[in-house]
């Protein structure tokens, strides 16, 4: 199989899996017990927080880990006062958008915030967000279907002078590209495991030190009792080698990734019809969305997956409804260009054998159509 989905999940790189296996097998004590062998599980614990600390240059007393990156968004709702303004860009994540839509339901107000054709916040619609007055802020750092990278640090700067909490999704943007927590301006960040090649169940939230987080799940008061409920220990342990790993092969992976995805979008380009999405924007080095004039993108895909190409048609956490990608709506893509759209996302592991094999086979099935 050519697996082309990485921004929807990546396999376990056997590293860490070797880094897990020992917390399966033989180190299964409870962390919070007092024993030696629960304090070897502890110590453990705390040098997979140092490392996923060191992936985005945060203290690992910021880090909060939770069962992924849809815990971590909704986790960082917590951090806003009863009635508060909120504001999101209008191509967040589901486990975002989703929160604050709850949250209009209950009474909170909510602004979405308007991207140009490219899927970028222009300068114009900040404007319009601080004359909202939001006290909380979320932007997605690298978009999940196009791969459009936002200038989070900008733009959150403006929002620090108006004494705006920001926080930002980034799961697609970890690993893929330098991450600076301080840099960014942030007061919140999430973060995912099984993005960077680490286990589905682990993620985390990041927290400035001034921000004050309530409980998400109460209990035995673990993760500072942010985050009730004995550790899922295996999946800490290989969410913190992924994050050593992908800190220390960020510059090489980045490189390989890039030089992949820009032989895939010379091809793409020779297809009639074809056309790939924000591809004039700072986009992630892995991501290309596209469209095809008079296809379906849905039966593209499940004829691709019949010669052995696993892609999507943009948000693995959206894409069972077989709607219209919200992302793509929001850019003002037209609908039946939009329904055509397929999502390629590459991972280390690819090779430029697989995306000859790729376009060749897909420029066989467009031209039987």
């Amino acid at each position: 199989m050519i697996y082309f989905d990485h921004n929807a999940t990546t396999p376990i790189d056997e590293r860490v899996q070797d880094a897990m296996l020992p917390f399966l097998k033989t180190f299964y004590g409870n962390p919070s017990s007092l024993y030696r062998q629960g304090r070897l599980v502890r110590s453990a614990i705390d040098t997979a927080r140092e490392q996923v600390a060191a992936l985005v240059c945060v203290r690992p007393e910021q880090v909060v880990f939770t069962s992924g990156g849809t815990e971590a968004n909704n986790l960082a709702f917590t951090a806003l006062a009863p009635g508060s303004k909120v504001a999101i860009s209008a191509i967040e994540h589901p486990s975002v958008m989703e929160p604050a839509r709850y949250l209009a339901s209950q009474g909170y107000s909510l602004k979405l915030i308007e991207v140009d054709p490219n899927g970028i916040i222009t300068q114009e619609a900040m404007s319009h967000v601080i004359a909202y007055r939001p006290q909380w802020v979320s932007i997605m750092l690298a978009n999940n279907e196009t791969g459009v990278i936002q200038d989070v640090a900008g733009i959150a700067g403006r929002l620090n002078e108006q004494g705006i909490v920001v926080h930002t999704d980034a799961v697609q943007a970890a690993g893929k590209m330098p991450v600076d927590f301080n840099a960014l301006n942030v007061s919140l960040m999430s973060l995912s495991s099984h993005k960077i090649y680490g286990p589905k169940g682990c993620g985390a939230l990041i927290a400035a030190k001034e921000t004050t987080l309530k409980p998400g799940i109460l209990g035995g008061g673990q993760e500072r009792g942010l985050r009730s409920g004995t550790e899922n220990v295996p999946a800490i342990i290989g969410f913190g080698k992924a994050a050593e790993l992908a800190r220390s092969e960020l510059d090489q992976r980045a490189t390989m990734l890039l030089k992949l995805k820009n032989k895939l979008e010379v091809r793409l380009e020779t297809i009639p019809g074809a056309r790939i999405f924000s591809k004039d924007a700072d986009r992630l080095p892995n991501t290309v969305q596209f469209g095809i004039d008079g296809t379906d993108g849905e039966m593209l895909l499940m004829k691709l997956d019949q010669k052995g190409i696993a892609v999507s048609s943009g948000s693995a956490c959206a894409s069972a409804g077989g709607q219209l990608s919200p992302v793509l709506t929001a850019m003002g893509v037209a609908a039946e260009f939009a329904k055509s759209a397929i999502r390629v996302s590459l991972g280390k592991s690819n090779t430029e054998e697989e995306v000859i094999d790729f376009i060749n086979q897909l420029e066989a099935l467009v031209k039987q159509g």
